[in-house]
């Protein structure tokens, strides 16, 4: 019983371990989402300001170009974590599942015990009905 117990304790924590990793790329995405959002206001501010969006001229500001590697830089890193997200995902989904089977399992051997414990409450009721008929 405490193996089991214990089991399923550690396949609860494995599947919250998994729930917290996605919400954690989760978080991550969003920010970059927005990293992503803000580099590009400041881009096209900057653009504005100086009167060039060509960044192929040569006078374009360096700031609006390092801005661009920088916004390029992290949506690389967003599209990676995407992709780690999806692997999280799905390693949260099995995690999940084990921890379904090893609930089933304990349901069933809880079940089967009960039915063991009956028949020997029975078997035990039966031999004192025998006994206090003989007496």
């Amino acid at each position: 019983m405490k193996s089991r117990d214990t089991l399923i304790r550690l396949k609860r924590f494995q599947v919250e371990d998994r729930r917290r990793r996605v919400a954690q790329i989760e978080l991550m995405i969003a920010e970059f989402t927005r990293m992503s959002a803000d580099l590009d206001r400041e881009i096209a501010a900057e653009e504005k300001r100086a009167g060039i969006s060509d960044p192929t001229h040569f006078a374009y500001p360096t700031y609006a170009r390092a801005a661009m590697t920088r916004r390029d830089n992290v949506m690389r890193s967003r599209r990676e974590l995407e992709g780690q997200l999806d692997e999280a995902r799905a390693a949260m989904e099995d995690a999940r599942a084990e921890l379904a089977k090893a609930e089933s399992l304990d349901g069933r051997e809880r079940l089967a015990e009960a039915r063991e414990r009956e028949l020997e409450n029975r078997a035990l009721d039966g031999m004192s009905a025998m006994q206090a008929a003989r007496i």
